[in-house]
């Protein structure tokens, strides 16, 4: 991606997230990064073609960061990293946090702006993004061999709303916020499910 498209699509997230989509025109994004609103179509088809190109790019960078992570055999990659599968899933956590707490905007537009994207980009983006769970759930299963993929599945993108409320969050500094949100879908993630034992008899009256 060139650095001209990069800055327009960090612009138009910014903007889409302070006033919503349908809050922003070409004319606002152009002004925004220094250009006419009619320039910015020599880089994209129009506003919703930002949009989408927004939540793509943030959907190949999770994912991209998470296959460099790991290696082939899931377990994460190069010489420092810690070793085995709860070093793969910690890895894998501590990427999603550093992104959240930096693209708060991407978070949000992701979030509240679904519905306006078109049907060949809502298909791309949710493309990449089930191929990020599943990235995440083959970490999780050997770790929570009582779960089945169904529930290891439903687990991860549970942990991904922990993670990615930190628009929502009252910042603590960004280093204590990492620290709480990692811990937290660690321990949401490893904690075995709660167990309800069986009703005995009714008292006797």
């Amino acid at each position: 991606m060139t650095p001209r498209r990069q800055q327009i699509l960090s612009t138009a997230a910014d903007l889409f997230a302070a006033r919503g989509f349908h809050g922003v025109s070409m004319g606002d994004i152009g002004a925004a990064v220094g250009v006419s609103g009619p320039a910015l179509y020599k880089h994209f088809a129009g506003k919703e073609d930002i949009l989408g190109q927004c939540l793509l790019h943030a959907s190949d960078q999770l994912l991209a960061g998470a296959r460099e992570l790991l290696s082939d055999d899931g377990v994460p990659a190069g010489p420092h990293a810690p070793s085995g599968p709860d070093g793969a899933l910690a890895a894998l956590i501590a990427r999603h946090a550093d992104f959240a707490l930096d693209n708060p905007a991407l978070i949000v537009i992701q979030e509240r702006e679904w519905g306006a994207l078109g049907a060949d980009a809502r298909a791309q983006v949710r493309e990449h993004q089930l191929a990020y769970i599943d990235v995440w759930t083959d970490a999780l299963r050997p770790l929570r061999p009582d779960l089945g993929g169904t529930e290891a599945r439903a687990a991860v993108q549970a942990a991904f709303g922990l993670l990615n409320s930190t628009p929502h969050s009252a910042r603590i500094g960004r280093a204590a916020m990492r620290a709480l949100l990692t811990r937290m879908a660690r321990a949401a993630l490893l904690a075995p499910a709660e167990v309800t034992p069986p009703a005995g008899p009714a008292p006797a009256r």
